[in-house]
This record gives C-alpha cells, sequence and structure tokens, in this order.
C-alpha cells in the first residue's frame, strides 16, 4: 500500500513480506510447502481433496457448489464440536438464511457504533505505554479480541478468560481442519476445551462467535500492524485514509488463510469435476492476492479473505474498523517492531509475541 495515488498497484514491501510469512513457515511448514507447490494451477486435486488457488474458482465454490457446513473437517464440523450439535448456522433453508441475516444485523454499522467505545477504551488505555517503553501488541489484541467477544455474546465474566478460553478451543478443533498426523488424544482435548469455552457464555451456540472474534483478532492485528511499521507506513495513517489502509493490510496478510469445506453436491469447478464428500481447501490468501509481491488492488481481493457470496463472513466490517483505530491509536508514536515470535499452536497463522517502541513521541 502506498499514498502514490488511485489506479497504481501498491509498491512491494519485501521486508514486511517477508516478515509475515514467517508466521506460515513456522506454524504448519508441509501445509504451506504444499499450497506454494500448486499454487499455479487454479485447482488441484489430491484424492479426495481439491485445492482451490484461483480466485474465480474460489468465489464460484463458495457462491455455486452445494456445500456440507457441518461435515467434520470443516469450519462447520468444527463448530458443531465446539457447541455440543447445537450448530449457529446448521440449520437449512429459510432457517439458515434467517439466522445469518440476524447474526449479520448484529455485526452491523450499528453494532460498530456500539462496540467502538468498549475496545476504544482500551486501546486509550493501554497504548500510551509507548510513550515511556514498549507494547507487546499479542496481549493487547487478546484484550481488544475479549471485550469485543463479551460484547457479541453477552458474557458477563472476565474478557481476557473468555479470549483465552476461546484461542484454546480453536487450537484444539484445528487439528480436525487440516491435514496431517493428530495427536491420540486430541479428540478429548478439544472437547475437553469446548467445555471451558460453554462454560462463560449465555448460550453455547455462541461459541463459534466468540472463536471467530477471538481468534481472527488475535492473528489479524499483529500481523498487520508489524507490515504498517515494516513497510514505514505510518505517515499514511489518518482518519481519512486508515479504513481503506486497514481492508488493504487484511487482504494481504489473510489472517484465516485456508477455508475447509466438504462439496454436499457433484460439480464442476475450473473444468475439474468434483465429488460429493470431496474435501474442499478452499485458499483465501491465493484467492485475495496477498502472496504475490504487488497484485492489483480490488473490492473482490479485499472480500476475499472474508469469504463470498451465503458463506461471506458477517464480521468483515467489525474487523476493518477496529483494525483502522487500532493503526489510528499507534500511529502518532510511528512504532518499529523489537522482538517477534511466531505462534506454533494457535489456531491461525499469527505471532505469540510482537513487540512495538516507539520511534517518535506523539504530538
Amino acid at each position: 500500500m502506498t499514498a502514490a495515488g488511485p489506479g497504481r498497484e501498491p509498491a512491494p514491501h519485501p521486508g514486511a513480506r517477508r516478515r509475515d510469512r514467517r508466521v506460515y513457515l513456522r506454524s504448519h511448514p508441509l501445509l504451506f510447502a504444499l499450497l506454494a507447490a500448486t499454487r499455479r494451477r487454479p485447482v488441484t486435486r489430491i484424492g479426495r481433496t481439491v485445492l482451490v488457488h484461483g480466485a474465480e474458482a474460489y468465489r464460484e465454490a463458495l457462491t455455486r457448489i452445494p456445500l456440507d457446513r457441518t461435515a467434520p473437517g470443516t469450519t462447520g464440523g468444527a463448530a458443531a464440536e465446539l457447541t455440543d450439535g447445537a450448530v449457529l448456522f446448521d440449520q437449512q433453508g429459510a432457517d439458515h438464511r434467517t439466522a445469518r441475516r440476524e447474526l449479520a444485523a448484529g455485526l452491523d454499522a450499528a453494532a460498530v457504533r456500539r462496540l467502538r467505545p468498549r475496545w476504544q477504551a482500551v486501546l486509550t488505555a493501554r497504548t500510551p505505554a509507548l510513550a515511556t517503553g514498549e507494547l507487546e501488541l499479542v496481549s493487547l489484541s487478546r484484550e481488544l479480541a475479549g471485550v469485543t467477544a463479551a460484547a457479541l455474546t453477552g458474557a458477563t465474566g472476565c474478557p481476557h478468560a473468555l479470549a483465552g478460553a476461546a484461542a484454546e478451543a480453536a487450537a484444539a478443533a484445528a487439528r480436525d481442519h487440516l491435514p496431517g498426523p493428530r495427536p491420540r488424544d486430541a479428540a478429548r482435548t478439544a472437547a475437553a476445551r469446548a467445555a471451558d469455552l460453554a462454560a462463560l457464555l449465555p448460550d453455547a451456540r455462541d461459541a463459534m462467535v466468540a472463536v471467530a472474534t477471538v481468534n481472527t483478532t488475535v492473528a489479524a492485528l499483529p500481523r498487520a500492524a508489524a507490515w504498517c511499521a515494516d513497510a514505514g507506513l505510518w505517515p499514511t495513517v489518518d482518519t481519512a485514509r486508515a479504513p481503506a489502509l486497514a481492508a488493504e493490510l487484511l487482504r494481504l496478510t489473510a489472517p484465516s488463510p485456508l477455508l475447509p469445506r466438504v462439496a454436499a453436491a457433484d460439480a464442476e469447478l475450473a473444468g475439474r469435476t468434483v465429488r460429493k464428500g470431496d474435501r474442499l481447501i478452499l485458499v483465501a490468501r491465493h484467492a485475495a492476492g496477498a502472496h504475490r509481491p504487488a497484485p492489483s488492488p480490488g473490492p473482490a481481493a479485499a472480500q476475499a479473505v472474508f469469504g463470498a457470496g451465503p458463506h461471506a463472513c458477517p464480521g468483515a466490517g467489525v474487523a476493518r474498523v477496529l483494525l483502522a483505530d487500532l493503526l489510528l491509536a499507534l500511529a502518532p508514536y510511528a512504532p518499529v517492531v523489537t522482538g517477534a515470535r511466531a505462534d506454533r499452536r494457535a489456531a491461525l497463522p499469527g505471532w505469540a509475541e510482537l513487540t512495538l517502541r516507539a520511534a517518535r513521541a506523539p504530538g
């Protein structure tokens, strides 16, 4: 992202991209090596698994192919485990559409206005630490995620505890999302962590809302801030430009890089046959062009990291506003990264620690 003007491609930032790649290479190295090896084809079949990289194929898979929302190894399947089968979106037809509309209404512009004072209070309290020392951004992001998830679910307990439980539940459930060997006690651990999370919520069906809010926030905010620092973008952060920069940083970092799904019917995708029961690995990172040095920007690419059509994430607007507010809070200090450690356990690629230090005094 640059201030070069509309219509021009963003200049590449090798340092920012190089640091951000570490979260992929250190969290799931074998998986992302496989994705890198197959990314030049829009669709690649490996047995009953179909890897979908191309932007158009990705959108077609989400908008045209019937998907089994609760199949094992999918996001919906993980939600069923987290909620003991009471999944928010396990309805069919009109009931499913009604549930999605109700959640979308809970995350609309009015919801953003209701949520912002909560996370802005956290930012006001925490970011001044940069004036005299350092700020660890993962813990700040966890606090922001906790207060947001608590507001969305009606949880009245400690936001820190809610964020921690949602992170642990997601990490345990993620073993069903990704190919590869699983620990012998994975199912028992996932069930225990899901029960811990459900105990903190007024309604266990909101577990997936808490998990999505916490894990995407904790993955996205530190990575975006690190990119902003490494690329020297702080001078471009103001109230007019922060929203667009936030959307672009989310595209470049693709916090939820993969969407695991299962086909519910036979179909054709980019000239290849997809059979009912095939596992679809939809690579949002590649559909958004986040892996290219200087991809062409556009609304479709920016939206790809949040899905598409009826399977789009209803929290996209909240995520963009929260990141924009974080950037605005950090920009007066123009912070630089002084330490970063990748998280090898989290459900989504991210940092376990990311420490910032101010490069200038605000004001």
